[in-house]
């Protein structure tokens, strides 16, 4: 019964895809500014990432990124996944869908994750040499994510919340993530 479900999903490799969902590059007219989050399409390695325990501590573990064009090249989607440390398999934790908005001249951000039982809003912007996502805690405190130290061939990224309006920010993650190597 499983494999029939399974089967009737459909399948679970880099062949599927939903007509009209995926895009050859970023839409002509918006090309510069869609270039903030059009830097990191392609595949990346999460080196290492370093997760904050309610109980104190922290986990390290170990995934991908995958960035790509959708929606006639007037978006950015990404899928996150991690390494399970038993399996050895990778595990899709969740994935972001962002666009430009010319209205506001900022970058509007959803994250979708079943995993967590979350969906995140964020707007983004570039600051200074960064990229910083503003949203919600599903706590209702004051988030950011944020991209920093970005070169073609790595980047930081690390989530911090506050508690107190601002005052002080806790990291509650943060990855070290380097460009895959293509094959020549």
């Amino acid at each position: 019964m499983a494999r029939q479900q399974e089967a009737a999903a459909g399948p679970r490799d880099t062949e599927w895809a939903i007509a009209g969902l995926s895009a050859m590059g970023p839409f002509g007219s918006m090309k510069d500014k869609l270039a903030l989050f059009g830097q990191f399409v392609g595949d990346w390695d999460i080196v290492e990432a370093l997760y904050s325990l309610p109980v104190g501590g922290e986990a390290v573990r170990r995934g991908e990124i995958h960035f790509r064009w959708i929606l006639e090249g007037r978006a950015v989607q990404d899928v996150w996944s991690m390494i399970d440390e038993k399996s050895h398999e990778i595990v899709p934790a969740g994935t972001t869908i962002r666009f430009y908005d010319p209205k506001i001249d900022a970058w509007h951000s959803v994250w979708v994750s079943p995993v967590q039982n979350s969906v995140q809003p964020f707007v983004a912007r570039k600051v200074g040499e960064e990229i910083v996502l503003e949203g919600k805690t599903k706590e209702g405190y004051a988030e950011r994510w944020v991209f920093s130290e970005i070169t073609t061939k790595s980047f930081r990224w690390h989530s911090e919340e506050t508690h107190d309006d601002g005052k002080t920010w806790l990291i509650t993650e943060q990855m070290k993530v380097r460009r895959k190597l293509t094959a020549s």
